[in-house]
């Protein structure tokens, strides 16, 4: 039997996910509950325990653990709308995605709500790794380069909007090593494809994927 190439051969596995997951569809808005913005451990014990992890419990988040972890992420932590990590200028042209079991939702930071953008499963479709497809979520970083106010193809832009994505990954880092989750960040992602799922404009940029759930126990 001929062997496909790797990319041709993830190609139709992708496919195949986004198909099978369709029938499946969560609430087309889901309204998290307010965000726990106190507590945690202490920053140094945080940033001395932060680390990538490979190994994925299936169990999924809960609500209010999804709410502060977004919130994290790149939430809203002042009144005049600025945000828990820094964009270019305050643009703020970074858009989260979440993909869980139900679907893939786009969280809006100032109602602290996710809306469905696309009905299924959509979490294999995120990358390569077999974790993956079983891990609780799966969380998108996409550049919306209109809010950006240059393309993609300028250098400097790309840089900055890409930095800004880190930031907010390392927000993710440091809550999950607080919070006893599991995380990894992941730049291998089947970004056509992903886009085209997620239903993104030709304006939008997939940046990077980052994984989270439960650790396995052992």
């Amino acid at each position: 039997m001929r062997r496909l190439p790797a990319a041709s051969g993830f190609a139709i596995i992708t496919a195949i996910v986004i198909g099978a997951g369709a029938a499946a569809q969560g609430p087309a808005v889901i309204t998290l509950p307010p965000p726990v913005t106190e507590g945690g451990k202490p920053l140094m014990q945080v940033l001395k325990e932060r680390r990538s992890t490979r190994e994925f419990a299936p169990q999924p988040l809960s609500q209010q653990v999804l709410s502060n972890l977004l919130w994290a992420a790149w939430g809203v932590n002042r009144p005049d709308g600025r945000r828990t990590a820094p964009s270019a200028m305050n643009k703020q042209e970074i858009d989260i995605y979440v993909t869980n079991a139900d679907g893939a939702y786009l969280w809006n930071a100032k109602t602290n709500q996710l809306t469905l953008v696309a009905a299924g499963d959509l979490r294999a479709a995120t990358g390569g790794q077999p974790f993956v497809a079983t891990a609780a979520a799966n969380l998108v970083y996409v550049a919306d380069m209109e809010k950006a106010g240059r393309p993609a193809t300028d250098p400097q832009q790309l840089l900055h909007v890409s930095a800004d994505a880190g930031f907010i990954a390392q927000n993710v880092y440091l809550f999950c090593a607080s919070e006893g989750l599991a995380t990894v960040v992941r730049a291998g992602i089947p970004k056509e494809a992903l886009a085209k799922a997620l239903k993104l404009r030709e304006s939008q940029v997939i940046l990077l994927a980052q994984t989270v759930g439960y650790p396995v126990k052992k």
